[in-house]
């Protein structure tokens, strides 16, 4: 992404690694649902909270808006999206929904064109989007659960977005990183969540860095 305005970038290296710094701080916003909204623990323990203190403890001048609602729907995300976009700004918009779609049965044709209208908002106002991709539990039909993982694959390509095809891949298999809903990660299971899509965030920062140049 291109910064909406003229920034000097500096290359700052400390014991061998560089990070890209900003005349101004590079700005994240992350719409999601509960699972980003650290459902069931502290807020400061939740992925976004994680990935804020962890690129700032690498030299990138970040900060991190954490929008999420729990329950949200990619429909309820795409109705945010204009206010939040003019509020705070951002350089990343990261959208974490979807997972509420499924798990309600919504056509995945709506989950794929909502996330294409956010992903499109967004770029409209300058921002690089990413889009972290969900699962859903196996009961609900073969056919729907392809579906349902392809509508965030197609809105990914279709949108030119960065993609992460399942967010909770590092712990979908294993039900102590989960709370007692069987549902929801719990404290232990968020760094490795933050770890999981911290390459794909320093990637946006990077691709802003080179153009900034």
């Amino acid at each position: 992404m291109i910064f909406r305005n003229t920034v000097r970038f500096l290359a700052v290296c400390w014991l061998g690694l560089c990070s890209p710094v900003f005349a101004q701080t590079y700005n994240v916003l992350v719409m999601g649902d509960s699972i980003s909204a650290a459902y069931g623990i502290n807020e400061s323990d939740g992925w976004v909270a994680l990935a804020e203190t962890q690129l700032k403890k690498e030299g990138f001048d970040v900060s991190f808006t954490n929008a999420s609602i729990s329950g949200d729907t990619t429909g309820g995300g795409l109705r945010r999206l204009p206010d939040a976009l003019e509020r705070f700004d951002p350089d990343l918009l990261i959208i974490e929904l979807g997972g509420n779609d499924g798990l309600r049965g919504y056509p995945t044709n709506t989950l794929q064109q909502n996330l294409e209208n956010m992903a499109k908002l967004a770029q409209e106002h300058g921002a690089e989007v990413l889009i972290q991709g969900m699962l859903i539990p196996s009961n609900y039909g073969a056919a729907y659960l392809r579906l349902f993982a392809r509508a965030f694959s197609n809105a990914a390509e279709n949108s030119g977005s960065l993609f992460l095809p399942f967010f909770l891949e590092p712990i979908a298999e294993d039900r102590a990183y989960f709370q007692a809903d069987g549902i929801h990660p719990t404290a232990e299971a968020q760094p490795l969540l933050m770890l999981h899509t911290l390459p794909l965030i320093k990637n946006a920062i990077e691709k802003a860095a080179t153009h900034a140049q």
